[in-house]
This record gives structure tokens, C-alpha cells and sequence, in this order.
């Protein structure tokens, strides 16, 4: 199934996946950490918000230093914050370390991974591959890293400990860097006169508005299942391993829904496909608390990831046909800036919802939340390039 993708594309996914592992590893090695050391949903909304303020606050100028200096050194400097960060984890796993750690691996989503989606989407523009098809397959980096990232961390956790989880995630960084060492000499594009400032004025195109809409409720919701799977299955008295293979199959049905859409690109709307996930996401939400025992959670987990893994590659493409080659950096970083802005506050948000009204509130909201924006789905595809 990778015929026709070239080595450089092939190394790209790796090192997305090796960055979102450092992200991945270090928010369920702090979660299951904060919650063993008896502390309260509130403190693991707190640690998941601080893994979305470095991007929020690193976004748009992200965006703006992947279109002026490319690949290599926002690659570089994402790494390096990662490394600092969960550094101090493994040195003193503590609150404040952890939160650090957050910091850390939330700024090498920021710098690197816009960086990295810069470089697919020029890819996609030159290629003959239907763009939905090449940002599935990029997208299977962060999907298989999710997969697997949860279940490797959880098993570490119960038979070797924290610390060795912490070690995993450090050495991902500086994988990343190993895997991209060839661009290392590439020139840069040489835009010296690009803002490094989010381009607001993109928000006057109408069909990215609709798309970063959606992009947000569809990534907060996922936000929300991360926070409730750990608290949820806690509070039912599973272990690491099992929390660790529920958030597991949450993610095999990201990897999976992604693989279909490599085989399936251009047989379907996109509005279609975003109205299909967005119903999915409502049912499941709203109900996944009743959900009986592990067997049932990871159904739940698996059709919710079904829906969210699919509106990525979609929404991608989208976005970058509808902004110029030279802008595709600002609108993604646009597009992390108003994902990650929202999911800042909204795990404290969860973290206090679940303290009053209990652990599947944060499910509940988001549910809502999808109903209120399914009108946004009506408006017309934007127009194929």
C-alpha cells in the first residue's frame, strides 16, 4: 500500500510519529502518575491544558517560521523544548516537573509538527495522489504513535515504572531529529517578509472559518475522551495496562478509519464524511458513561476514534486547497492556534465539571457541543483546485 510514496514522504510520518510519541507517552505516564499519587481530576485537567499552551501561544508564529526557514529548524528547536521538558520529569517526577513536561512536549507539537505538515502539503500540491489519500497517510504517524504510545507507556508503568516511561518519551525527540537529518542542509524558502504574527486575515476566507470550527469541536472532543478514559477507568479500579490498551483502541481506530482513506480518497463529499463523523461523535459521547464494563469502553473508544481519525486527513486538505502554497504555514498554524486556544481551558473546564457532576461530564458537554455545531456541516464544500 505504499507504492508511490517517496522515501522523504515515508520519513516525514515517522518523525510526525516520533514527536507526537514524546506528547503521547508523557501525558499518560503524568496522568496515571497524578492520579496514583492520589491527586484530583482538577490537577490532570491542568496538566492536559498545559500540553495545548505552548501550542496556542507558539502556533502562529510557528506557522509564519516554517514558511520563511522551512523544515530543519523549527525540526530542531521543537526537539530540544522536548527534551528540556520531559527531561525534568525523568530527573524528579514531581507536579511542577510534570507540568514542564507538558510544556515541553506540547512546544515540539507546535514548532516541529507544523513544520512537518508544510512539508506534506507542499508534497500534495505537486502530486499526482488525491490530496485526502497523502494526508491520510501522513496522519498515520500521530495514529499509529497514539496506538501505540498508550498501551507500551501502561505496560512500562506497572513493570518497570515511571522513570523508564519518561525515558521512552525523551528518546523520541531526538528520533525525530535522526530520522530528518537529510534536510539539515536544505535551503530554506527565504520568505523574510512574512508576519510572524497569526494570519487573522485568513479568517475572512468562509469555508476555512466552517473548517476551523469544526476542527475545533472535533479536537476538543478528543481532548475530552483522553481526560475521561484515565478518570473513568480509575475510579472502576483497572489497572495501567488496561487504561493504557482503552486509550490503545481508541487510537487502532484512528489508524484504521485512515488506512480507508487512503483506499477510498475522492469516492465522497467532504461534507458528507464530516456530517457522518460529526452524528457518530454525538451518540458516542453522550453515552459512552453507561458503557458496561472494559469490553464495553473499548468499543466506545474504538467507534469515537473512528469518527475523529477521519476528519483530520479532510480537513487538511481542505485548508491548505483553500490558502495559497506560500500561506500554507500560517493557516496550519492558524489552525493549531485555535484548536490548542480552545483545549487550554478546556480541560481545567473538564477537571471541574467532572469534580461537580462526575467523570463523564466532559463527554456530555462535547456531545452538546457537536449538536450546536452541526449547521456549520450544511455550508457548501469549499471549491477544488
Amino acid at each position: 500500500m505504499t507504492a508511490g510514496l517517496s522515501p522523504e514522504f515515508l520519513r516525514l510520518i515517522g518523525a510526525m510519529m516520533a514527536i507526537h510519541a514524546v506528547m503521547a507517552v508523557a501525558r499518560i505516564t503524568g496522568t496515571i502518575w497524578l492520579l496514583q499519587q492520589g491527586h484530583s481530576a482538577f490537577l490532570v485537567g491542568v496538566q492536559l491544558a498545559l500540553i495545548s499552551l505552548t501550542p496556542a501561544l507558539l502556533a502562529g508564529p510557528a506557522g509564519a517560521w516554517a514558511d520563511r526557514y522551512g523544515l530543519w529548524r523549527p525540526l530542531v528547536g521543537g526537539a530540544l523544548l522536548a527534551v528540556i521538558g520531559v527531561g525534568s520529569a525523568l530527573a524528579w517526577p514531581s507536579v511542577p516537573t510534570l507540568f514542564a513536561a507538558s510544556l515541553g512536549s506540547g512546544a515540539a507539537i507546535a514548532l516541529a509538527a507544523v513544520a512537518v505538515q508544510r512539508e506534506i502539503a507542499l508534497i500534495a500540491r505537486s502530486s499526482t495522489t488525491h490530496s485526502q489519500a497523502l494526508y491520510s497517510w501522513a496522519a498515520m504517524g500521530p495514529a499509529l504513535s497514539n496506538t501505540l504510545s498508550p498501551v507500551v507507556a501502561g505496560f512500562v508503568i506497572d513493570h518497570a515504572g515511571f522513570r523508564p516511561a519518561f525515558l521512552l518519551a525523551l528518546l523520541m525527540a531526538p528520533l525525530a531529529v535522526w530520522l530528518l537529518r537529510a534536510q539539515r542542509h536544505t535551503p530554506h524558502p527565504g520568505q523574510h517578509t512574512a508576519s510572524l504574527m497569526p494570519a487573522f486575515d485568513l479568517l475572512r476566507n468562509r469555508p476555512l472559518r466552517a473548517m476551523l470550527v469544526l476542527n475545533v469541536v472535533f479536537a476538543v472532543s478528543w481532548d475530552a475522551h483522553s481526560f475521561v478514559v484515565p478518570v473513568l477507568a480509575h475510579g472502576r479500579g483497572y489497572s495501567a495496562s488496561t487504561i493504557g490498551l482503552l486509550l490503545g483502541s481508541f487510537a487502532l481506530a484512528v489508524l484504521g478509519v485512515r488506512l480507508l482513506i487512503v483506499r477510498f480518497a475522492g469516492r465522497y463529499t467532504e461534507q458528507g464524511a464530516l456530517r457522518a463523523a460529526l452524528a457518530l461523535c454525538i451518540v458516542v459521547l453522550g453515552g459512552y458513561h453507561w458503557l458496561p464494563g472494559v469490553a464495553g469502553m473499548a468499543v466506545g473508544s474504538f467507534l469515537l476514534g473512528l469518527a475523529l481519525g477521519s476528519v483530520q486527513p479532510t480537513l487538511l486538505s481542505g485548508m491548505t486547497r483553500v490558502t495559497p502554497s506560500e500561506r500554507h504555514g500560517q493557516a496550519l498554524g492558524l489552525r493549531m492556534l485555535a484548536t490548542n486556544a480552545t483545549s487550554v481551558l478546556m480541560p481545567v473546564g473538564f477537571g471541574s465539571a467532572a469534580a461537580v457532576l462526575g467523570p463523564a461530564a466532559p463527554l456530555w458537554l462535547m456531545a452538546l457541543c457537536a449538536l450546536a455545531v452541526w449547521p456549520v456541516t450544511g455550508q457548501r464544500d469549499p471549491p477544488h483546485s
